[in-house]
């Protein structure tokens, strides 16, 4: 009988927070994010304007006309981060992050490290890094899982 090929559970979920980033319209980095609890699929989320707001791609990148550095001034962003799209569209249907993991294609910012904390969230697995040492001590404090994934 053969042997099929299976992914892990971490490199399924990361490889759909992979296709996730896909619906970015970020022009400087494209972020997806899935919430996963008991192996099911919450919510998923990718970086980009709220609803209703055009988006980087339709009008240009505020952060590059202003020539801010990744990991700087978030507040100056058309755009929500994937995860921070995934929090709030759970929010929207009712449902708990509690326990939950967060697959991400990189690690969060400092920004996202504290609605991880509070939101409940118990472990995050990431695919690449960001540059926000102070989003990795706040993770370490809170005794939140991370992981990174080659």
């Amino acid at each position: 009988m053969k042997k099929l090929k299976r992914p892990s559970w971490d490199e399924y979920f990361l490889s759909i927070a992979d296709l996730v980033s896909t619906r970015s319209t970020c022009l400087r980095r494209n972020v997806g994010a899935v919430l996963v609890k008991d192996k099911r699929i919450l919510a998923t989320g990718y970086n980009g304007a709220p609803r209703e707001i055009r988006h980087c791609d339709e009008v240009g990148c505020i952060r590059q006309k202003l020539n801010i550095p990744s990991g700087e001034r978030h507040e100056l962003c058309r755009g929500l981060h994937g995860e921070q799209n995934a929090f709030l569209q759970a929010a929207l249907h009712g449902t708990s992050l509690k326990g939950a993991i967060l697959y991400s294609t990189t690690q969060p910012c400092i920004i996202c490290a504290k609605m991880i904390i509070n939101a409940g969230i118990t472990e995050v697995v990431i695919k690449g890094d960001y540059p926000d040492k102070l989003a990795k001590s706040f993770l370490q404090e809170a005794k939140v899982k991370v992981r990174v994934l080659e």
